[in-house]
């Protein structure tokens, strides 16, 4: 993993942030043209410079300017949509992580009591779930083979399954969703795969596919407890396991 692989993803989710907020236009405000100042004048660094190794004096002082660059981002972000109802709503009600757009609620949300494939989703011999993905396939070591693997949306997604419910998810997508999931309390919780950002979502949840043609949110089923996370530019969601330190034992695995 290069040393700027963190920060890239740190900017994906912010750019996402940005995508999913719409609000009026601020009030007036030199926040932004302030921060930009600031930016412009602090930024010694030429794309034309040749790359330290990720160890040297050289790359640490990069990594410190470019965690200054996402904080003060961050904050013009934070600024601005605190400015406005439309603002705090959106920053409060909608969380876009690892492809998974997380609306939260106040109130547990009503239960889908129907179940729908993903599109196009079919079987495959565990062993051709490479060939037919848009992605590299990885399988938690942790678990063993998977007892059914299928393929959907055109290579858009993996799936594995296990007995007792257990079920891995593995797709691309990017900054733009693929699922969506309706959250009430209890809220998500933060956690770690490693070195990688996740969430434990510990209650049961409708579980939706959000289609790549339109953007039409589809729901699909009544999903339990699952971990979501982002490793090397791809997205993860692992379902059915007993509790939130099982779940981040099994996705550490993932080989």
């Amino acid at each position: 993993m290069s040393s700027d692989e963190p920060f890239d993803g740190l900017e994906a989710e912010l750019t996402a942030l940005g995508d999913l907020i719409d609000v009026p236009t601020p009030p007036p405000s030199d926040v932004a043209a302030a921060v930009r100042a600031r930016l412009a004048s602090d930024l010694p660094f030429s794309t034309d410079a040749p790359a330290d190794p990720a160890h040297s004096p050289g790359a640490s002082a990069r990594r410190r300017r470019r965690w200054t660059i996402v904080a003060a981002v961050l904050a013009v972000v934070i600024a601005i949509t605190a400015a406005t109802p439309q603002g705090r709503a959106a920053v409060a009600r909608i969380l876009r992580f690892a492809g998974i757009e997380l609306q939260l609620g106040d109130a547990p949300p009503a239960p889908v009591i129907t179940t729908a494939p993903l599109p196009g989703e079919h079987s495959v011999p565990p062993g051709e779930a490479a060939g037919q993905a848009r992605f590299p396939v990885r399988t938690p070591s942790a678990l063993g083979p998977a007892q059914r693997v299928t393929v959907a949306d055109g290579g858009r997604v993996v799936s594995m399954f296990w007995a007792d419910g257990i079920r891995l998810d593995q797709f691309d997508g990017g900054i733009d969703p693929v699922f969506f999931k309706k959250l009430g309390p209890p809220m998500p919780d933060y956690a770690k795969v490693g070195p990688y950002s996740a969430w434990w979502l510990p209650g049961a949840h409708p579980l939706g596919y959000i289609s790549r043609q339109d953007g039409t949110q589809v729901p699909l089923r009544q999903a339990g407890p699952t971990l979501i996370w982002q490793q090397s530019g791809l997205n993860y969601r692992l379902e059915g396991m007993a509790g939130k330190e099982e779940a981040i034992r099994v996705a550490g695995s993932l080989r």
